[in-house]
């Protein structure tokens, strides 16, 4: 095994097919370990190990197996495969670390304690290698990246405490791969800065590249933000991203643009109001901070609420977008100052500045509630509302709807197709789950 640092890919994928083929890429751009994922293990369980085995005979092969019990019995099926390594969980017990210890001798393979979740890294550290540990692993889960959290924080206690190797994973890019290195990483685990990238090969070797210089290489892949990052976020990310990342909720239905190709990104201002009356609207946009998306709820009906001189008034105050559950009129003259103006219907007709709405207050449109300083992103498919208080996350997890998507664009590109990628028809659900209420109620809703 060469001495660090290294570049190790992890292949976080469920399809073996996939897996191999980003493996291909990431090996070719200097990757000299290669990682079963945790993920991809579960999935395909130890032919994994095997196929790599097999296709990378001079590559340090790692099973993420993240043992908790059994340590023996599961160090022992993966060295059989073919792994060189072999993970255990800093939080397992130490009898188990002992174990997996004493099985991966007998086969001339290591262990390495992988430190996530844990609540003291650095004694646990220290007492994995005491156990017999090779390796230790300084781990942030995928679930704290989406709240900006960095493995970067505690390599250098970590260092300070072990003499073995120190491995560091979590959201490392060619950015802050040779950070990581200064800190003490002898081995630099990446995932999705790689596997996720169109060209594997050349994120691998960028990667490489600023391991061995200890310059950081600029990035756009997996790269995570934070409150201050979140309106640039969500602007790379389409509605449809976002709505992935949220589990399909958040839409707001039967809302469209005026103007096709327009998106609307950012906190909203909400109004509710009755159909016809234009005053709390126009109202809004004098007391809307720059930036902000005007939310308005007319209960989806006519007259309008909305036309040409209060979107001129939303351009001048510098406001991102403005969504009408409700009518707009004037749209040709909208649809030409080129301003993000949404809504659900259209007419000709407009009511009375009664004031009799409200501004600030909750909506709620269909099974969404929409709240002040909750964002708002509105495109071409319609519009999404994320609550505040989940922002960060959900505009990170976008971010990796987005880049997974990236990939898989370019493997179609080269000629497969999206079913042969996701291997649809093996991963079809099994049994009576999703068919329950099919079955129950028919097609069309009646007994059978």
């Amino acid at each position: 095994m060469a001495e660090g640092p290294v570049l190790q890919v992890a292949l976080d994928f469920i399809n073996l097919a996939q897996a191999l083929r980003a493996a291909e890429e990431a090996v070719e751009g200097g990757a000299t370990w290669v990682e079963a994922g945790t993920p991809l293990i579960k999935s395909e369980g130890m032919a994994v190990v095997r196929a790599l085995r097999e296709r990378f005979p001079e590559a340090t092969i790692v099973a993420d197996l993240k043992i908790m019990d059994a340590g023996r019995t599961e160090v022992e099926i993966a060295a059989k495969a073919g792994a060189d390594v072999i993970t255990v969980l800093g939080a397992a017990s130490d009898e188990t670390i002992s174990e997996c210890v004493d099985a991966a001798r007998n086969y001339d393979a290591l262990v390495q304690v992988d430190l996530i979740g844990c609540p003291g890294p650095v004694e646990r550290a220290r007492r994995a290698e005491e156990l017999g540990a090779a390796i230790v692993g300084i781990h942030t889960a995928i679930d704290e990246q989406m709240v900006g959290a960095s493995p970067m924080t505690v390599i250098e206690e970590v260092r300070k405490a072990v003499e073995c190797r120190l491995a560091v994973a979590g959201g490392i890019n060619s950015e802050t791969a040779p950070e990581a290195v200064r800190a003490g990483a002898d081995i630099v685990i990446v995932g999705g800065a790689i596997i996720k990238a169109p060209d594997a090969a050349e994120a691998a070797r960028r990667i490489v590249r600023a391991i061995s210089t200890g310059e950081a290489v600029e990035s756009e892949l997996f790269k995570r933000g934070g409150a201050d990052q979140l309106r640039e976020i969500f602007a790379r990310c389409s509605a449809a991203n976002i709505s992935d990342a949220m589990h399909r909720r958040g839409l707001v239905p039967g809302i469209y643009p005026i103007k096709p190709g327009l998106k609307a990104v950012g906190p909203a201002l909400t109004v509710w109001t009755y159909p016809g009356d234009w005053a709390k609207p126009v109202e809004a946009i004098d007391r809307a901070e720059e930036g902000a998306v005007l939310m308005i709820d007319v209960r989806g009906e006519i007259p309008a609420v909305w036309g040409e001189e209060a979107t001129k008034s939303c351009i001048s105050r510098k406001l991102a977008g403005v969504v009408i559950h409700g009518a707009i009129r004037d749209s040709r003259e909208i649809g030409e100052l080129d301003f993000p103006a949404f809504c659900s219907a259209r007419t000709p007709s407009a009511g009375e500045p009664k004031g009799m709405g409200m501004i600030g207050v909750p909506l709620k449109i269909a099974e969404t509630t929409i709240r002040t300083g909750d964002w708002i992103i509105a495109d071409d498919d319609g519009v999404i509302v994320v609550p505040g208080d989940q922002a960060v996350a959900i505009a990170n997890r976008a971010q990796s709807v987005f880049e997974r998507e990236q990939r898989e664009k370019g493997e179609i590109d080269s000629g497969r197709t999206l079913a042969e990628i996701a291997e649809l028809q093996r991963w079809e659900q099994q049994g009576e789950g999703g068919l329950r209420g099919f079955k129950a109620h028919g097609p069309e809703g009646e007994e059978t």
